[in-house]
């Protein structure tokens, strides 16, 4: 009843034949593709100019996501922290309730 019964491999009911062989073909080869149209060079674009106000825009965003994720991550370590404070001072309630008890 307790012991886990182990499936039998059922046997061959007829005899295996190994896989076909596969020739490879010859390759003949046709006429040639002709080359490709040469085709016209795709104009350059212009270089990407920063204005002042535009490198200024980029600094003060760049600035307001460094300050938006700092705050999370503080904020995220303070929750943690808090946890694990009011974690430690339930364990030593719930210790000396405890020793309280076996005392009596």
């Amino acid at each position: 009843m307790f012991r886990p019964k182990l499936p039998t491999m059922p046997q061959p009911t007829r005899t295996v034949t190994p896989p076909a062989v596969v020739e490879p073909t010859t390759i003949t080869p046709g006429t040639p593709a002709p080359p490709p149209a040469s085709t016209a060079p795709a104009p350059s674009r212009p270089a990407v100019q920063l204005t002042p106000g535009t490198a200024l825009a980029l600094v003060g965003g760049g600035t307001a996501v460094v300050l938006v994720v700092g705050a999370v991550l503080v904020s995220m370590l303070l929750a943690v922290a808090i946890t694990a404070a009011s974690l430690a001072i339930c364990a030593l309630v719930i210790r000396s309730l405890v020793n309280t008890q076996h005392r009596r």
